[in-house]
């Protein structure tokens, strides 16, 4: 009997263990990129202001595996939008969010959130992230029919971004429909968005040419973040696909703008285990805030840092975190 208890058990835990540890059935890949050099293109100011700003998720190996995320190969990149009021093209700092201003955010986002966060965590921190990002702009029109063109090529220019975050506001997405929305919300905070200063654009159009340069990240001088962009895992074209598919009433006009994802080495970093473990026990979205808030958060910004994005000749962001 004893024996057989032992058996069950042992064959228990290595099934448990098994789900916990287990790789990702599907290894993401970079797209097939054509890499654009600086001798490639020019630098031109582009004054028009985007109608939409898209991000995009999970775009980079590294990032999907820090973050504990699956990736299916045969879905459209994930996208959210960021609201207008980030768009951050002056070199002032960013101010970082209070408590109130973040209880206030959430309210205006969901009905009841706000509430039940005054009550539950009054003192609750953005846990405020940075993320490298290379961006692309609209630099025309672009109509429905075109997409279903396989021969088409958008005209798009070329842009360095911080997309800055709050992590907390983001894990109050977990298990519900709408959960990319709430990374858009979680990075919608005024002047959320700083990106570099000039637009460069390519001379010919070259179907899925990307500039392929070193994104990095320094945080006070310390390297957060540095990897190929030509690690993308997504082409712009496919990108545009997805919001279009996700957004179906949106259209889009000259100056929108996506910014592409960013690559590993966030301040955010989950192992898989633990979220499978999370996941296994039934956890609600406010026990994940409440667990990560109690983890060790000192990677995350606060004011007085300074972040670095540097997207070597495409050119870098500078921004400071004040009060």
């Amino acid at each position: 009997m004893v024996l057989k208890v032992s058996i069950v058990v042992l064959v228990g835990v290595s099934i448990v263990s098994y789900y916990l540890f287990r790789p990702i059935s599907t290894k993401p890949t970079p797209a097939n990129f054509v890499c654009l050099k600086e001798a490639d293109g020019d630098f031109q100011i582009f004054e028009t202001k985007p109608n939409h700003i898209y991000g995009i998720g999970l775009s980079y190996a590294k990032h999907i595996e820090e973050t504990a995320s699956e990736f299916d190969p045969n879905a459209l990149p994930v996208v959210f939008r960021k609201d207008r009021i980030t768009f951050n093209e002056a070199k002032e700092g960013v101010k970082y969010p209070t408590s109130d201003e973040m209880i206030s955010h959430a309210e205006k986002w969901e009905e009841g959130l706000g509430t039940l966060l005054e009550k539950n965590h009054p003192n609750i921190s953005p846990l405020l992230d940075y993320e490298a990002e290379l961006g692309f702009i609209l630099l025309e029109d672009i109509q429905r029919e075109q997409m279903n063109d396989p021969s088409f090529i958008p005209k798009i220019g070329f842009f360095i971004a911080n997309d800055l975050s709050s992590r907390s506001l983001a894990v109050l997405g977990e298990g519900m429909v709408n959960r990319y929305e709430y990374w858009g919300m979680s990075k919608s905070f005024p002047n959320f968005l700083p990106v570099s200063e000039n637009i460069w654009v390519p001379k010919n159009l070259v179907e899925n040419g990307i500039p392929c340069v070193s994104l990095k990240t320094f945080l006070n001088d310390e390297e957060r973040q540095n990897e190929k962009t030509s690690g993308i895992i997504f082409t712009p074209k496919l990108m545009l696909h997805s919001i279009l598919q996700n957004y179906p009433n949106d259209t889009l006009k000259k100056g929108d703008r996506v910014i592409m994802g960013t690559p590993g080495g966030i301040a955010l970093v989950t192992p898989r285990w633990k979220v499978r473990l999370a996941n296994l026990l039934g956890f609600n979205r406010f026990t994940k805030l409440k667990i990560v808030l109690k983890a060790e958060n000192n990677r995350f910004l606060k004011p007085g840092d300074r972040v670095i994005i540097s997207g070597e000749w495409l050119g870098e962001v500078e921004t400071t975190i004040r009060k």
